[in-house]
């Protein structure tokens, strides 16, 4: 009986080594951490209008605001979260070189609250969820015949879905992507695969965001809490056009980060602000820093720390700190930074999404948003198991 990996061999010309199968997350492999910036983050001026004048190591409490706030409508109603897996499936020959192929399954959902309760968001009676599965095969694997990628694995694709045992199962390919078999000094290609995964889970999530703007969901009062860094959306905008659409998309999106390298932060001088993050007192915030992407021109985030846990509660320094982001999309913004009441404001509902908390579940439980929780959950929940995936192989 034909195997996916046997119509891409055949159809591509490509010799199979049938090597074992496994999940790259149950390995010891380098991660691809979208919650933080890869690129050192200097601190060149305040993020908002308040601290024009370089209030220097002034910490902001919020307790009380929060406190205030309490019983009002939170200013939070969507929720949105992208997770991977990838596998290692097998190693295929091209032109005398051994290559792996790579898979994945991509899920990226959103949740809405109503009536103060957690549910997954639908709309027209669609579920704003996707889970994707996915092959990465080496541009090598590409046939001559064809124009593109798109047009050449695209037939792949289809050939693979027709099969009986992925029809049985209710289960499709959505793409196959080639990766770049070129690689710099201490790269490793099996990451090549990895990362385009990790792209395509990305622009999926882009792809959500700009459906939610479509359908006219997000405002003042209905903002979406993005979890991970806001600066990898930036990723592969290419035109003015394209950052103008990008910007109005993520008015009303704010990016919460679990997880942040405070190594790569620095204040004007060049000095290391860790010190600064690790010693927030309880429920207060970090003025917000301006911080210009390195991926793209144009393209101003407001960053700043809040701590939502004791520390005299957690186990390391970072523990129950957050990293909050907001795009800067005006000239005003680009100019002064936010407003510190709108900084102030979202610092304060984000410091009430902290309860329920997760403890025994997730190691996590410190730097864990509820609803935020909720979302990674109910997205990970609808991925095939390990074994059943790897069995269509």
């Amino acid at each position: 009986m034909a195997s996916v990996l046997s119509v891409i061999a055949e159809q591509t010309k490509g010799k199979s080594y049938k090597t074992t199968k496994y999940a790259y997350e149950g390995i010891d492999v380098p991660r691809f951490d979208y919650d933080d910036h890869r690129y050192d983050f200097k601190w060149k001026h305040y993020g908002e209008d308040a601290y024009v004048n370089d209030k220097k190591g002034t910490t902001i409490p919020l307790k009380n605001l929060a406190d205030r706030i309490l019983y009002n409508k939170p200013m939070f109603t969507y929720f949105l979260d992208g997770s991977r897996k990838t596998y290692k499936v097998d190693d295929m020959a091209y032109a005398n070189q051994i290559y792996p192929v790579i898979a994945g399954q991509v899920g990226v959902g959103c949740c809405c609250r109503e009536n103060m309760e957690m549910k997954p968001l639908y709309i027209n009676g669609t579920p704003m969820f996707h889970r994707d599965l996915l092959v990465v095969l080496p541009q090598k694997a590409k046939n001559s015949d064809w124009d593109t990628d798109e047009l050449s694995f695209g037939y792949i694709a289809e050939k693979i879905n027709r099969m009986d045992e992925i029809k049985n199962k209710g289960l499709m390919f959505n793409k196959i992507i080639s990766y770049s078999t070129s690689l710099g000094e201490g790269e490793k290609i099996e990451n090549k695969g990895i990362a385009k995964i990790q792209d395509y889970m990305i622009q999926k999530e882009k792809d959500m965001v700009e459906e939610l703007v479509r359908q006219k969901m997000l405002s003042q009062d209905d903002y979406l809490l993005k979890d991970g860094s806001l600066e990898y959306q930036v990723h592969n905008l290419k035109t003015e056009k394209e950052l103008a659409i990008f910007k109005n998309n993520y008015q009303f999106v704010v990016g919460v980060s679990k997880s942040f390298n405070p190594a790569k932060c620095f204040d004007k001088k060049g000095d290391n602000n860790s010190n600064l993050i690790a010693q927030l007192p309880l429920y207060s915030r970090t003025p917000a820093q301006m911080y210009e992407s390195e991926r793209i021109g144009n393209m101003c985030f407001a960053v700043w720390y809040v701590r939502i846990r004791d520390s005299r509660y957690t186990n390391n320094t970072f523990d129950g700190i957050l990293k909050i982001e907001k795009i800067l999309v005006n000239d005003r913004q680009k100019e002064y930074g936010l407003k510190t009441d709108e900084v102030n404001m979202i610092t304060a509902n984000i410091i009430n999404e902290r309860n329920p908390v997760c403890y025994a579940d997730d190691p996590r439980w410190a730097n864990h948003l509820y609803p935020v929780y909720v979302t990674e959950k109910y997205i990970k929940s609808k991925y095939l198991g390990d074994s059943m995936f790897l069995k269509l192989f």
